[in-house]
């Protein structure tokens, strides 16, 4: 789809962070756009944006946030709780368990991170030293949603962002579809990720691929 045709995209965790961004993106580019999280999203009111306070792991509140949606974009996060959390996995067990029910045909953007699966080992040193020792068990988790998902018939692709930075949108970064060595995903503006994700909204190119993200 180009950017003239509107389109009703659900942000599932939308309240900071990439979601935030993939909000202001996705009004910007013309679409409307239904968000879900647990807290208030400041953002300026919009005829072409209705918030939903709700819980992305509780059946009736994702239920009315997706209905009708042409795309659903997954940015779910622990804030910077760095403890063990079944948030992401227990998500994706409820997503799967509609599709199941509804056969929900539009395009699932989930993102996880860089580390995430077996991208973990392509990560720098200093990466692997914080997902040993401060993100181990949020990975772990973002790990299993990851596997649960792409074990699905969803339409899914999962965008794994390297360090995540708050710098203006550049619409200029590097994606990368395969694992190999000397990848280098290293940091990308979080409103960059957000522009990746609208865009595959819009027209999703990379149907069942794990997407690296990173600045050009």
């Amino acid at each position: 789809m180009n950017k003239k045709t509107k389109m009703n995209i659900t942000i599932i965790g939308a309240s900071g962070g990439i979601g935030l961004e993939a909000v202001k993106r996705g009004l910007n580019r013309n679409h409307y756009i239904t968000t879900l999280s647990r807290s208030e999203i400041k953002l300026e009111e919009n005829k072409s944006l209705k918030i939903i306070i709700g819980d992305a792991t509780n059946k009736a509140d994702l239920l009315n946030a997706i209905q009708n949606a042409d795309a659903i974009i997954v940015t779910l996060g622990t804030v910077k709780n760095t403890k063990a959390t079944n948030l992401f996995s227990d998500f994706a067990k409820l997503m799967v368990e509609i599709n199941r029910e509804h056969k929900i045909n539009v395009p699932f953007l989930f993102v996880t991170g860089f580390g995430a699966g077996d991208s973990k080992n392509y990560v720098s040193w200093l990466i692997k030293l914080f997902l040993k020792y401060l993100l181990k068990d949020v990975y772990a988790d973002k790990t299993k949603m990851e596997e649960i998902i792409t074990e699905s018939n969803m339409n899914w692709t999962v965008v794994r962002p390297g360090r995540l930075l708050d710098k203006a949108l550049t619409e200029k970064y590097r994606i990368e579809n395969k694992l190999y060595k000397g990848i280098n995903i290293g940091g990308i503006n979080r409103a960059d990720v957000a522009d990746f994700l609208i865009k595959q909204a819009e027209n999703q190119t990379e149907l069942k691929n794990y997407i690296g993200i990173s600045e050009k």
